[in-house]
């Protein structure tokens, strides 16, 4: 026989055994599918807020500064002192720093400040110098606003804020290398996104600049320009966003008021 001729085998007649019906054996839902199966418990949302979070919200630290404080012991919840900053609070529990209890939280408040030259903007500096928080009033939040969250999203690139400057430059402006600054600049390995740069006037050797960036690097605008040969004299920033500084004259705050 050829090999793979079945062709001559008793075909096997099925229509004599019972049917079954299958339906029966499935479980049912209210609809009569297939129950779906059951999912684990979804976490429910934890209450309150982080520890780290209602003191950077009170104006009293960063986040990153708060857990240190925690970590340091300073910081006790109705009494107890916490040992880690993975720790929720309820809006009625007491809140001790150092001993002292902190605020209750404020409606939220902002303020523009103009930075004198040769004030840098920093918590604490290693060289010694003087900084921001030295020269303002010591009533004022130590984040220049009492929302520690707002404060972190104003700082960080990604908000997306246009920051523009007012810059004093000593060398040769290249009107060409300015526009060349629209597609971005790589300097020492760091690139730097899209800058506008114009250029306001000249004064023999020296220019004013307005440059508008968006990401506010460390030293972003003087490695820039000094890799134009440009170095910078003066820096002076006329916005962040929508905030001016307009006429505030230097070592002035101003409270910014809500709509």
């Amino acid at each position: 026989r050829p090999k793979g001729d079945f062709s001559d085998r008793p075909k096997r007649d099925f229509g004599d055994l019972p049917k079954r019906d299958f339906a029966g054996d499935r479980p049912q839902g209210a609809s009569g599918g297939f129950k779906s199966r059951p999912r684990p418990a979804e976490a429910t949302e934890e209450a309150g807020e982080r520890i780290a979070k209602r003191l950077a919200r009170a104006g009293l630290a960063s986040r990153r500064d708060a857990e240190e404080l925690i970590a340091a012991g300073r910081v006790k919840v109705n009494g107890r002192v916490l040992s880690s900053p993975a720790f929720n609070v309820m809006p009625g529990d007491i809140i001790h720093l150092d001993g002292m209890e902190i605020p209750p939280i404020e409606r939220t408040r902002l303020f523009l400040f103009h930075k004198p030259t040769g004030v840098v903007t920093t918590n604490r500096d290693p060289e010694g110098r003087k900084t921001v928080f030295d020269v303002l009033p010591a009533d004022l939040p130590r984040l220049i606003t009492n929302d520690g969250g707002l404060a972190r999203v104003l700082e960080l690139p990604a908000t997306g804020w246009l920051r523009r400057y007012r810059v004093r430059v000593h060398g040769k402006v290249e009107e060409s290398a300015l526009a060349g600054l629209r597609e971005g600049i790589a300097v020492d390995g760091v690139f730097y996104g899209a800058i506008e740069a114009t250029l306001d006037r000249e004064q023999g050797s020296n220019a004013w600049l307005t440059l508008g960036l968006r990401e506010g690097k460390n030293r972003e605008v003087r490695n820039i320009l000094g890799s134009l040969g440009l170095d910078v004299t003066r820096l002076i920033r006329i916005s962040y966003g929508p905030f001016q500084l307009d006429d505030l004259p230097e070592g002035h705050v101003l409270e910014i008021k809500g709509r």
